[in-house]
């Protein structure tokens, strides 16, 4: 067993890393969309968040047209 938390809904981008992945499950973020508008900051705030899932997320979101905050 992972540890991971159960989001078979989520379409957070695998590459991010357990870490990242796990931190932004437990803060309630499952979706890509959701993330749009939220601040660099907030996410880096929050633990197994670093630059490079950051990067990754700003990626995925601008192939969507969308952007952090």
């Amino acid at each position: 067993m992972s540890g991971m938390p159960d989001a078979p809904d989520s379409d957070l981008p695998r590459d991010i890393g357990r870490p990242a992945t796990g931190a932004l499950l437990a803060a309630g973020y499952t979706r890509l969309e959701q993330l749009a508008g939220v601040p660099e900051r907030e996410l880096a705030a929050l633990h197994g968040v670093g630059p490079k899932a950051i990067r990754l997320l700003r990626e995925a979101l601008g192939d969507r047209g969308l952007t952090l905050g």
